[in-house]
């Protein structure tokens, strides 16, 4: 019946949004061609500088006064203040703002941040007094240096003196509605960031396409369009004279933007707030993200079993439904560790309830106490929308509360799944003490593990100022849910909601309160929609972090579709509505990267897709790579066939396979998501965050790699036995086979066998990986004993490797060490001639010695001759090591390998088994090797 629905831009629902993907891609090049081409329209001859000097703080504060007032897109403000300031070594800011007026900013309450202590309207100087021409204002890693007349500035870095931003392009212009700002580049220069969008061209931004930062429910099957967040973000790579440099720019702004990349410049279209950049010098990939996580917060510690696998349908329409799906995956031998359910689970589709028919509280209660003591956790949606119903105790105490956002002194009207609803305003504190309080009191009825929060761009199915209709039911239960049935009438008489400057939301200019709330309802404290419109789910996430927090005291686990900058730092993200296609795979990898970049690790794609029906071959290898991101979760919608990974035995054998490779890499992931929280790198990286250097690799976007060495090359396109993957230099060990190595002595392109159910996933040399024995649900994996592969250049005569383990109790609120319940383990390797070594140094390791971890096994990879008699030290003490099994297995080489086959014949794996080696206890293990002829 969904098929005969037209094609029509009022449908922005969870599944009708499906519908919009040709009308937008037809409509991208006819509406937007004017406003692509007056990009460089020079806008009025910019402000002058009237005065600087140096503030209280150890920055430099001026006044910029315009040059020579127009009206296009309204009057200039006539006088700004710059405020100018080193915060650290590697962070310079720069803030402009009304010299004479608050402006709306990103409350700092929210993103904490160095708050501006500069009076508006300070001091000032007459023009004639200030006779600075051009000046310097240097840092430890970064210097901003101005020009007067007409202003602007430029930041360059030190160490090279090469220029990162130059705003003398263009001529800056500040608007009460439309502030514009340009860079040079240069065209040799690779960016990344500015979304949320679904790039069609991968991870690399696009000269001339449309980069257009709003919140919007549009889905992501539309390229190039405003998505479900905001994150005005970009790193910028450069390769100067072979050395690799990176740096990043954020304009800390909440308001509707455009972003125009022309491949020699970057320029800001903004519609309100402030100018407030922040620039991070690296100048490595993971120094910027490092940098960018220091600020903006570092990415949430998540429980263990969050890097287990999830399963998810939108249309699990009663708890047998459930149950069964939990046994057929145990049935099959798959992997899962997390169940959930979309609004099914939902009385009327109201937050905060259980349907007594298909979800009854005993039978529920039960069935997680079940798997409760399996390991297995159980995640529910909740959506911003409160149904308004007086019957209803969690509209009534919001009502009570007085915690709506407000139209004209009234709660806001709008319809989602429930019918009529009103939003929470999660900028007002007793809002928030509200929703902790719902969250609290669904959690005594249901004890689920962590909360999904949808739809919060905010999504509306109607657009205006709304009545419930009088006469009839809205909705009725026959037509469409996502279809407005509410009595609405378009709100356009404001500034706000028809802004001069019309910024290229959903794809095509539509007006920035459609499908939305209208941009001229009021927040707390008179804070308008217009501008707090893009960091609603981020006030969310805080809300439903505190939450969660404050219910056991157990590490939260939150999943948000609307994020902004800082939303990593409490929730993990999926990448919206996706479509079960080979494209909609391919661009999973470039979102999964980018979102790695603004500081929120824990992200992943739906699996199989959302919707439509996936083929059988696309399944297979969509698990294949799902196995490996850093958020791995099948969902789909109720209108499609069921997809479950046990649905085709083929995908189950694809599913048994990966999945049961990331599940005996857990604890690699697990101290990935540490050092995520710690310094804010990536789980899942792009192949250049190791090679910097390797410009090949600056805008590969078919593989990724987990960590710094863990390399995913998986097939992407239909009928493909084979797959070309992209290998740096060094020594590339299979992970299904260590035995089977590649070596490259530059990047090149090789040639893998890929048939259906092999993925190829390499380990890089130098790296010591911890492994366990994987199984069904993680609280069971995580307690098998420990492998460790420790790979070796190929043939080394001399080298070095080194890993890492991180280990906690994952339901305590702080991933940290010193607190007793955690453990941190390096691990070190070398060869030196006919010598190895191997050992441990251990932080902490009371915590390790208690759960009884122990390393079984260690395989050594790429040594050139066999092992010999095996000491090995734990602690001081000698252990007896006569029942220590050694092993040796020759490596097989790719064809056309380029080792000469001397060097082959002598490189081996070698395997020391039989061990019992305390993971909380320092050991040393060496041999001396027999040269293998």
């Amino acid at each position: 019946m969904f098929f005969s629905l037209p094609l029509t831009p009022l449908l922005f629902s969870s599944f009708s949004r499906f519908f919009l993907g040709l009308f937008i891609i037809c409509a991208l090049f006819l509406d937007l061609a004017s406003t692509f081409s007056d990009v460089h329209k020079k806008i009025g001859k910019g402000y002058r500088l009237v005065s600087i000097e140096e503030s209280s703080n150890g920055g430099l504060v001026g006044l910029l006064q315009v040059k020579q007032k127009n009206n296009i897109y309204g009057p200039d403000i006539p006088l700004l203040q710059i405020f100018v300031k080193h915060e650290t070594e590697d962070r310079l800011r720069v803030h402009i703002t009304d010299a004479e007026k608050q402006r709306w900013e990103v409350p700092y309450n929210l993103l904490p941040r160095e708050p501006l202590k500069q009076t508006l309207g300070g001091q000032r100087k007459d023009a004639n007094t200030n006779t600075f021409t051009s000046a310097e204002f240097a840092g430890t890693e970064l210097i901003f240096a101005y020009k007067t007349d007409p202003f602007s500035f430029s930041v360059k870095r030190k160490s090279n003196g090469e220029i990162l931003f130059d705003s003398s392009h263009s001529n800056l212009v500040f608007k009460d509605q439309y502030l514009e700002l340009s860079t040079k580049l240069p065209k040799d220069a690779s960016l990344y960031g500015l979304g949320e969008t679904t790039q069609p061209h991968g991870i690399k931004l696009y000269p001339n396409d449309p980069y257009t930062l709003y919140t919007t429910d549009v889905s992501a099957i539309n390229l190039n369009t405003d998505l479900y967040g905001s994150h005005p973000l970009y790193m910028d790579l450069r390769n100067v004279g072979g050395e690799a440099y990176a740096h990043a720019v954020l304009l800390l702004n909440s308001n509707g933007m455009d972003v125009f990349y022309r491949g020699d410049s970057l320029t800001y279209k903004v519609i309100g707030g402030v100018f407030d950049l922040y620039f991070f010098s690296g100048p490595t990939p993971l120094d910027v993200v490092d940098h960018y996580t220091a600020f903006i917060g570092r990415p949430a510690a998540m429980p263990y079993w969050a890097f287990g696998f999830h399963q998810c349908r939108w249309g699990y329409h009663n708890l047998s439904v459930v149950e069964d799906v939990v046994d057929n995956y145990k049935k099959a031998k798959i992997p899962l560790d997390v169940i959930w359910t979309d609004d099914d689970h939902m009385d009327g589709r109201k937050d905060f309830t259980l349907n007594p028919v298909n979800f009854p509280r005993p039978k529920l209660l039960a069935f997680l106490e079940k798997i409760h003591a399996q390991g297995m956790k159980y995640v529910v949606i909740v959506d911003p929308g409160i149904g308004v119903n007086k019957s209803y105790g969690v509209y009534q105490r919001g009502v009570a509360n007085d915690v709506f956002i407000k139209y004209q002194g009234k709660p806001f009207l709008a319809q989602v799944w429930p019918g009529a609803v009103n939003f929470p305003d999660f900028l007002n504190p007793k809002t928030v003490e509200w929703w902790v309080d719902e969250v609290r009191r669904f959690h005594e009825l249901v004890p689920v593990d962590g909360l999904w929060i949808d739809m919060n761009e905010v999504s509306n199915f109607c657009t205006g100022l709304c009545t419930i209709p009088e006469g009839r039911i809205c909705p009725n239960g026959t037509a469409p849910g996502w279809e407005c049935c509410l009595d609405c009438k378009n709100v356009t008489q404001t500034r706000w909601d028809d802004p001069p400057y019309k910024i290229n939301a959903s794809g095509t200019q539509v007006p920035i309160g459609y499908k939305t709330i209208a941009t001229s309802a009021v927040h707390y404290n008179g804070v308008l929609e217009y501008d707090a419109h893009s960091i609603y789910g981020f006030s969310q996430s805080i809300a439903t972090h505190k939450g969660l927090l404050g219910i056991e005291g157990k590490r939260p686990f939150i999943l948000t579709r609307s994020t902004y900058v800082g939303s990593g730092h409490y929730a993990a993200h999926w990448t919206g509505d996706n479509k079960g296609t080979w494209e909609d795979l391919r661009y999973s990898i470039s979102t999964m990267l980018n979102f790695g970049i603004f500081g929120v690790p824990m992200v992943g794609s739906d699996i199989c897709g959302f919707y439509p029906a996936p083929t059988e071959e696309l399944c297979n290898r969509w698990i294949e790579v799902g196995a490996f991101y850093p958020f791995s979760r099948d969902h789909a919608n109720f209108a499609s066939p069921r997809q479950e990974l046990y649905q085709w035995e083929s995908v189950a054998e694809s599913a048994r396979n990966a999945l049961g490779m990331r599940y005996k890499l857990l604890p690699y992931l697990y101290t990935l998501s540490y050092e995520a929280h710690t310094t804010g790198a990536p789980i899942a990286r792009p192949l250049f965050f190791t090679f910097t250097n390797e410009t090949k690799l600056y805008g590969l976007s078919t593989q990724f790699l987990l960590g710094r060495g863990l390399m995913v090359s998986p097939v992407l396109e239909s009928n493909k036995t084979e797959v070309e993957a992209m290998f740096p230099p060094g020594s590339w060990y299979d992970m299904f086979d260590t035995s089977k190595v590649i070596v490259s002595k530059e990047t090149r392109a090789v040639v893998l066998d890929a048939p259906l159910h092999v993925i190829n996933v390499h380990l890089y040399q130098n790296t010591i990986i911890p492994m366990q024995q994987g199984g069904t649900i993680s609280k069971d994996a995580r307690m098998t004993p420990f492998t460790l592969v420790v790979a070796f250049p190929l043939g080394a005569m001399k080298g070095k490797c080194k890993g890492s383990l991180f280990l906690d109790d994952d339901e305590l609120p702080e991933m940290r060490l010193g607190n007793g319940r955690s453990t941190y383990v390096n691990f070190y390797a070398t060869v030196s001639k006919d010598s190895f070594k191997v050992w441990s140094d251990v932080e902490e390791s009371k915590f390790a010695l208690e759960k009884g971890w122990i390393i079984e096994k260690v395989a050594v990879l790429g040594l050139r001759g066999s092992g010999g008699t095996v000491d090995v030290l734990a602690g001081n003490e000698v252990v007896d090591t006569s029942k220590v099994e050694v092993s040796t297995q020759d490596h097989e080489y790719l064809e056309k390998m380029e080792v000469d086959d001397e060097v082959k014949m002598k490189n081996v794996r070698v395997e020391i088994g039989g061990l019992e080696l305390a993971v909380g206890k320092k050991f040393v293990m060496s041999w001396k090797m027999g040269i293998k002829a």
